[in-house]
């Protein structure tokens, strides 16, 4: 039964917008918005083909670099700051700078330093999307329990043991907040730097199907990047359920008691 529900949740409002969708469709004819029929029609011609493998899994693995790239090094710069007070206070003032700066201005930037490739495209997702993970790590790692600092120390726990046991468990619902901050920062970017330079990707080729009018194709590449964001945040809750397991299980008891 739960299962059931559980689906229904899942479903019912996309259900529900499809068909609102098809009866706001149903017998006009407007050029710029294609009835489901037309872009399910469209959807299957356009991707399942050969553009999965020039368009779509070359994006996804830009995408899945950049973020990997960026919550390593969020976390471990986290870490190493938000144990370090006199770091945290020199750093404060550039971090502030560069985390104001729009990363799709560095685009051209980017371009121009490190040229029209790939690693310009993983550069600019992980100049965005790793913000959100390292001052969350950084407000993490602040915020534990005084109590449980003085603990430790009082038992000689120290370094990697410390930092293992203690400091990242206790940080790892804040680093979780912050990843789940950077997955839609990633797709978005993924998408703008295809758009500004590159020969392939979803971007890129959205852009095309728009300037040469392809209407249809261009809302199936939108639905294409929906139903990415979609397998990341399911993805994204499936780990983060295993890993915060204890987290809700310590909340559960709180709220219980």
């Amino acid at each position: 039964m739960n299962v059931l529900k559980q689906i229904f949740y899942i479903l019912a409002l996309p259900l529900i917008l499809v068909v609102t969708w098809w009866v706001g469709t149903s017998g006009a004819k407007n050029f710029f918005v294609p009835t489901p029929a037309l872009l399910a029609e469209r959807f299957a011609a356009t991707w399942f083909g050969e553009r999965i493998m020039t368009d779509v899994l070359p994006s996804i693995g830009r995408l899945v670099t950049g973020l990997l790239i960026a919550i390593a090094l969020g976390i471990i710069l986290g870490l190493l700051i938000g144990l370090n007070k006199w770091l945290r206070d020199f750093t404060e003032p550039v971090f502030e700078f560069f985390r104001a700066i729009p990363p799709p201005v560095l685009v051209p930037v980017l371009m121009i330093i490190m040229g029209i490739n790939d690693s310009m495209k993983v550069a600019v997702i992980v100049f965005g999307c790793i913000w959100p993970v390292l001052l969350n790590t950084i407000e993490g790692v602040r915020s534990i329990d005084p109590v449980q600092n003085e603990t430790t120390r009082s038992y000689g726990i120290h370094g990697f043991a410390r930092i293992r046991y203690q400091i990242l468990p206790s940080a790892t619902p804040q680093i979780m907040a912050g990843i789940r901050q950077a997955l839609p920062i990633g797709l978005i970017l993924m998408v703008i730097s295809e758009m500004f330079a590159s020969s392939s990707g979803l971007g890129f080729t959205i852009v095309q199907f728009q300037r040469s009018f392809a209407i249809p194709e261009m809302w199936s590449g939108i639905v294409v990047l929906g139903l990415i964001g979609v397998a990341m945040s399911f993805i994204f809750q499936f780990i983060e359920r295993r890993v915060l397991r204890w987290y809700r299980g310590l909340k559960e008891v709180e709220n219980a008691s």
